[in-house]
């Protein structure tokens, strides 16, 4: 697939897309549960889907699911995994020489691309962010990738800071926790 960029002076080829999800029948009952959460997600939201139906949807047994995953938080985290792993192999596969524009051109188009064909990841941020006919859709998602990926990504650095810098006498001391919190812009005109 080839992506131009808005003024023409672009054209880049980008690699094609690898599934992180895989084929149903090459997965583990862990994998298959993962993929039916985030479906069941994507469609549902979190809140309206049990981990029975999870469990049905997988076609596993709920003692199954509860020994791979143990709690809904556990799947959840599972599934923001997978969406991370899908955003990273697209922009992994996007060529990685050129000028910056290009290389921003490929990723953003290797994102595109991977949005396009899996709409249960958009469905699912979306159902995340709380979406909302108030505020452009542009702050949603910025404000879903930062809390959901900033902590993913940023958390580990973190724990990572403290064991070096707080040293033996953190022992008895709780170690901090990253929240992420995006301040958006007001709402749409005429809302």
């Amino acid at each position: 697939m080839y992506y131009q960029d808005r003024d023409d002076e672009v054209e880049v080829a980008v690699a094609p897309q690898l599934n992180p999800r895989a084929g149903d029948q090459d997965l583990t009952a862990k994998a298959r549960i993962r993929n039916a959460a985030l479906d069941l997600y994507a469609s549902q939201g979190e809140d309206r889907t049990s981990m029975r139906a999870i469990a049905a949807a997988a076609g596993v047994t709920v003692g199954l699911l509860v020994h791979h995953y143990g709690t809904k938080d556990k799947i959840r985290d599972a599934v923001e995994e997978l969406i991370v792993d899908y955003f990273r192999q697209a922009i992994a596969r996007a060529p990685a020489d050129g000028t910056p524009a290009d290389l921003a051109a490929a990723r953003d188009a290797a994102v595109a691309e991977m949005l396009t064909a899996n709409p249960e990841v958009v469905n699912y941020l979306r159902r995340a962010g709380l979406a909302s006919v108030k505020r452009a859709e542009s702050a949603q998602v910025i404000g879903v990738m930062i809390r959901h990926f900033g902590h993913l990504f940023l958390q580990p650095m973190l724990d990572a800071m403290w064991r070096q810098l707080a040293g033996p006498d953190a022992k008895g001391m709780s170690k901090p926790v990253l929240e992420v919190r995006v301040q958006a812009p007001g709402p749409l005109p005429g809302h």
